[in-house]
């Protein structure tokens, strides 16, 4: 927990419930996982180790050190599709063995009650939260070609964000069903995660799954939604997007299989069907100082005008139109 005063101590503050969340998940929900893979012939590795934590006097949490194992960062480039498919294919691991899990012993991950919604105090009222669709709107109103999708997000204004929440909070507030739940990671993006790759042939030899602070239990969509807006890249979005899910769906379903799980399996058009009911839950891409993102209404302001990512705005907007993305605001 930061001691110096500033952004991030106020930001999070002494009720945050991130540590946690991220200590149960370290020291007994991740291990309790990879022992499921392991037992099943999987050799998974899902995390570093735990070596240090402590909710008092201090919250500290110390790690194992990934760089020396060959682990690193992707930096300065975009990611390429193998990277992809290994992100993908560890979180189709994870996500298999937590439905499981919530199918056959649910209170094994009674810990886990806060997201991302409550874990934070006042996060929903931060104005990073609160002005983005008016920033959206601003932004479509400034572009000839954008102007007439302004009307389906001003209808949106004053209900986008509990949508949102809504659609998060699920599983312990309205659960349904018909849908698919799971041990989300909750913040599925390319700084959470690292690749060790083989110096003689440069391919991929494992993914690691980093910060879990944000874990939730939550549908199994919510992070493949998080991940097409804030880990694939626009080229993967435009052409790859329908082939990646498909490939994260596969793993899910043959990891279900090599666990031995006895229930009702998920099938893909369901999924589908899902992803598109849990349309609400997206994010923007752009990756910026914290501080100046929470202080600074300028920096907000100038993530809309950014040019790549208005011209992907651009493809974008109609391809939502077309699905019915808009069709529920049409009068």
């Amino acid at each position: 927990m930061p001691e110096e005063e500033g952004v991030k101590k106020e930001f999070l503050g002494e009720e945050s419930k991130i540590f946690q969340t991220e200590i149960a998940m370290y020291t007994k929900v991740l291990p309790k996982f990879e022992k499921i893979l392991q037992e099943s012939g999987e050799d998974t590795i899902l995390s570093a180790k735990c070596l240090y934590h402590s909710l008092t006097p201090r919250k500290v949490i110390v790690l194992e050190d990934l760089l020396p194992l060959g682990f690193e960062v992707v930096r300065y480039r975009d990611f390429s599709q193998d990277e992809l498919q290994a992100a993908l294919s560890k979180l189709a691991k994870w996500h298999a063995v937590s439905y499981k899990i919530l199918q056959e012993e649910p209170e094994t991950l009674d810990e886990l009650r806060y997201d991302i919604t409550n874990t934070i105090p006042n996060f929903l009222e931060q104005d990073f939260v609160t002005d983005g669709l008016t920033n959206f709107i601003n932004m479509l109103d400034s572009i000839d070609s954008l102007k007439k999708y302004k009307k389906y997000f001003e209808k949106m204004q004053g209900n986008l964000v509990q949508h949102w929440v809504n659609i998060i909070q699920e599983y312990r507030a309205n659960f349904q069903s018909a849908n698919y739940y799971v041990l989300c990671h909750g913040d599925f993006h390319r700084k959470n995660m690292m690749f060790k790759n083989n110096k003689a042939t440069g391919e991929i030899e494992a993914c690691m799954l980093i910060d879990f602070q944000l874990s939730y239990l939550g549908p199994m969509t919510n992070d493949i939604i998080y991940a097409i807006y804030m880990l694939f890249e626009a080229e993967h979005r435009k052409d790859k997007q329908d082939e990646l899910i498909y490939f994260y769906f596969k793993v899910l379903e043959e990891t279900l299989n090599k666990i031995e799980f006895q229930g009702k399996m998920p099938n893909l058009l369901e999924y589908r069907r899902q992803l598109f009911q849990n349309k609400y839950n997206a994010m923007h891409k752009e990756y910026v100082d914290f501080g100046d993102l929470s202080v600074n209404p300028k920096k907000r302001t100038e993530l809309y005008y950014k040019k790549d990512y208005q011209e992907e705005i651009k493809i974008l907007l109609p391809r939502m139109l077309h699905l019915g993305y808009f069709e529920e605001l049409e009068n």
